[in-house]
């Protein structure tokens, strides 16, 4: 290994260091709680040495945030791929949103209800992500409408309304609980289909 190979390593260990310190501590005492110096401690690092791989404790919120929606995106676009099925799409987009916001509660909960902390320029690019979240579902109720297997009159409400379902999943699952991840996107891919008045045969 060279030697310009192992201090990337490094560095890149410590910004992962630094982003599972910053999430666990923003989900402990949400962002405006948070200290850059708690963030230190709790990565095993000292204070100075964040703003080495980081400006800033928003900057690390920036980069959870857009890892999280960016993966949220691109499990949608697969799971959308998957079938030309206007019932399957639904039921197979839904069931990963869902799930991925069980399996990665912390994250989920963090990057959905921290934005508000995010500079204009941030919060604008993770705007624009979501908007392509929402058009993602919204195409897959319409097109189930336009299909005639979907009665449902306004796609864009009902798809609003499949992705708040999803996305409460992170305020309320607990690992321990009685469902798993894959169960509660199981349901929730059933849910969105009866939300959208599916005509079962």
């Amino acid at each position: 290994m060279t030697r310009g190979t192992a201090g990337n390593a490094r560095g890149d260990l410590a910004r992962t260091r630094l982003l599972d310190a910053a999430l666990a501590s923003f989900a402990a005492k949400g962002f405006h709680g948070t200290s850059t110096r708690d963030i230190a401690e709790a990565a095993g690092m000292s204070p100075a040495a964040v703003y080495v791989h980081y400006r800033s404790k928003e900057e690390l919120l920036f980069a959870l945030s857009l890892a999280g929606h960016e993966r949220v995106r691109r499990s949608m676009r697969e799971a959308a791929a998957r079938s030309a099925d206007p019932a399957e799409r639904l039921r197979a987009v839904v069931r990963e949103f869902a799930a991925w916001h069980a399996r990665s509660q912390i994250r989920g909960r963090v990057v959905q209800y921290e934005m508000a902390a995010l500079t204009p320029g941030h919060a604008a690019e993770i705007t624009a992500i979501r908007r392509e979240i929402e058009a993602t579902m919204r195409e897959l109720v319409t097109d189930g409408r336009d299909a005639g297997v979907f009665g449902v009159a306004e796609p864009r409400i009902a798809a609003l309304a499949i992705l708040s379902l999803g996305i409460d999943v992170a305020r309320w699952y607990r690992p321990d609980g009685a469902w798993s991840p894959d169960d509660i996107g199981a349901h929730y891919g059933e849910l969105a289909l009866d939300l959208v008045r599916w005509n079962r045969p």
